[in-house]
């Protein structure tokens, strides 16, 4: 069995609405699904990705309104990589970043051209040339050329004071290939990615608004029993499998303190909603379907810039 790379971020935040404006309006991301949190259904849990939900391109927010600002920490991924086509795509994004008021800094290393921002409550991005042999995963969005547009993600960074203690784990139980830089590759038939360790900082990590929650992993679908019982056998102390409607979850953490998923490539965001219409309305699974009436009364109405773009 290989896991086949990131299948999802998901972080947090305290404002549903400026979220939405730099993901979808500013990243070119697009909602794809509209929901709640499952265990607790008084907040959003917004889902981006590209045009068609694919898996390895979908960041998630977890809103909790008035949540203060966190600071990743040991234990925690502190760096969302994402891929993107050349240098042109760099220049793009520094610029337009800085036209929304988000400032930016370019290695300028020509052996690594990278970009690094961050969003509007300090979650930390890096945009890198990619030469991987995977399917760019592409959103489409009126002023961002195809060519430039992000294309999923490259990998995560994350912060461990003696990420040697995750060696079994990472490599005999999960199949993280090491690179000899200290990171790894997570690859399976159709897709990859990398996981970084950076020296943590001496300050305590705080949770909150613009930190990441945890970092998923892609299995296929028929596998997934099989992946949990795996983690259980290597004492990580593996969530049974959840069922998610979207797909399908099993959480632990590994040795540095960082929380994993595994999840399942699978069902999909198209299992309650058309292609075309995906996150235009607040989708609720099945075992919350019956409490709509409670539930949307309590969340604030989102505007999506991507309503606008029809009249242009």
């Amino acid at each position: 069995m290989k896991l086949e790379g990131i299948h999802h971020i998901t972080a947090i935040t305290a404002d549903a609405q400026r979220n939405v404006d730099f993901y979808a309006g500013v990243l070119g991301l697009r909602l794809v699904k509209k929901s709640v949190n499952q265990d607790h259904t008084s907040v959003y849990h917004l889902f981006y990705a590209d045009e068609t939900g694919d898996v390895g391109s979908d960041i998630t927010f977890f809103e909790y309104p008035g949540a203060p600002v966190g600071r990743a920490g040991a234990g925690m991924v502190h760096r969302i990589v994402w891929r993107v086509s050349g240098p042109e795509a760099l220049q793009f994004w520094a610029q337009r970043l800085g036209d929304g008021g988000y400032d930016s800094t370019r290695t300028g290393d020509t052996l690594r051209d990278t970009l690094l921002f961050r969003d509007f409550e300090g979650l930390e991005h890096e945009l890198v040339i990619s030469d991987s042999p995977d399917e760019p995963l592409i959103a489409e969005h009126p002023e961002i050329p195809s060519e430039l547009a992000l294309q999923g993600f490259e990998a995560v960074r994350a912060y461990a004071t003696d990420p040697g203690r995750s060696r079994a784990l990472l490599e005999s139980t999960l199949g993280f290939e090491p690179r000899g830089d200290g990171s790894y590759e997570v690859r399976g038939r159709h897709r990859g990615g990398l996981y970084l360790y950076d020296q943590a900082p001496e300050h305590r990590p705080h949770p909150g608004a613009g930190t990441v929650h945890h970092v998923a992993w892609a299995a296929p679908l028929e596998e997934h029993e099989a992946w949990q019982q795996r983690v259980e056998a290597s004492g990580a102390h593996p969530t049974p499998v959840i069922d998610r409607h979207y797909f399908r979850s099993i959480y632990f953490r590994e040795p540095s303190g960082v929380l994993f998923e595994i999840a399942s490539i699978g069902p999909g965001f198209t299992v309650d909603e058309p292609l075309e219409h995906l996150g235009e309305k607040l989708s609720l699974t099945p075992q919350y379907e019956h409490l709509r009436s409670r539930i949307e009364p309590t969340l604030t109405p989102l505007r999506n810039p991507r309503e606008s773009w029809a009249s242009r």
